[in-house]
């Protein structure tokens, strides 16, 4: 018996692998903002999702960047209250199991660049639009070396642009295409803005954050996931028509594509994450 759990700043999905290839129906939750009511949340879905089964292994993602020894957030814009907490540590008394921790775009990642839309590709960028803005650069089905994580939802597309409400700082893609940010500025959700012409800026400024990726991860495939309600909204047409204009270094731009995997994505990179530790 394996437990996955997808942990973003919004819901947290948690599901059982009883053969360690197939993933039972995930019971998704409200993420708690408190660290100890999510933990405890956590453990009482693991113990009925396993019954009498024991627990082997855990693995799943958490919305931020991770300390070195990937134990616990040193940075969370959506979860505060998370940040320092033994994250490992509690959620291994929670399963009463070994865990594998990494960030949740970066999880999400693995899943759409082995199982889903990223699938046969050799290096896959995967951006995800959501609340916030995340996203990870795979290499052969793994995720890429790294120091500090990948964050390109805090990559700059606007000096001295608007202020980041994760992280404060200034112009930040993130604050431009997220759910969050796009009900800061416009002062409704995402799923209410039927103005043509914002969604058209909206998607200039995903085609700026996915030129910067490209010229920075040079990637054969560009996978586009999130939810916020942006799926509907954002045309996938007019993104590739900025992005050729403003992609000028290369001959061609790489395929871009839309998620295939839904919000099962990190549940599936959860699994792939077990797959190639153990």
């Amino acid at each position: 018996m394996i437990i996955l759990f997808d942990i973003g700043g919004s819901h947290m999905r948690v599901a059982a692998s009883r053969d360690g290839k197939t993933i039972d129906h995930p019971a998704v939750f409200n993420t708690p903002k408190d660290f100890d009511t999510a933990v405890a949340l956590l453990k009482k879905t693991a113990d009925d999702l396993a019954g009498p089964e024991k627990i082997k292994f855990a693995a799943g993602g958490v919305p931020g960047p991770l300390n070195h020894a990937q134990t616990e957030l040193f940075r969370a814009p959506h979860l505060p209250q998370w940040v320092g907490k033994p994250l490992k540590e509690a959620f291994e008394r929670a399963c009463n199991a070994p865990i594998m921790i990494e960030n949740d775009a970066a999880v999400a990642a693995l899943g759409e660049a082995n199982d889903g839309a990223g699938k046969g590709a050799g290096i896959v960028a995967y951006i995800t639009i959501g609340t916030g803005v995340g996203g990870a650069r795979v290499v052969n089905g793994r995720i890429d070396a790294n120091t500090f994580g990948f964050e390109i939802g805090h990559q700059i597309i606007q000096a001295d642009g608007l202020s980041c409400i994760g992280c404060g700082g200034n112009g930040h893609f993130e604050t431009y295409v997220s759910g969050s940010g796009i009900e800061e500025k416009y002062k409704k959700k995402p799923e209410d803005i039927i103005d043509k012409a914002i969604w058209d800026d909206i998607a200039r400024f995903v085609a700026i954050g996915l030129n910067n990726a490209i010229v920075h991860w040079s990637p054969e495939v560009v996978v586009i996931g999130g939810s916020v309600g942006l799926a509907k909204r954002l045309s996938l047409d007019i993104i590739e028509a900025h992005l050729k204009e403003l992609l000028t270094i290369f001959k061609k731009q790489p395929h871009i594509a839309k998620a295939e995997l839904g919000d099962r994505a990190g549940l599936r990179g959860a699994l792939r994450l077990i797959q190639q530790t153990l």
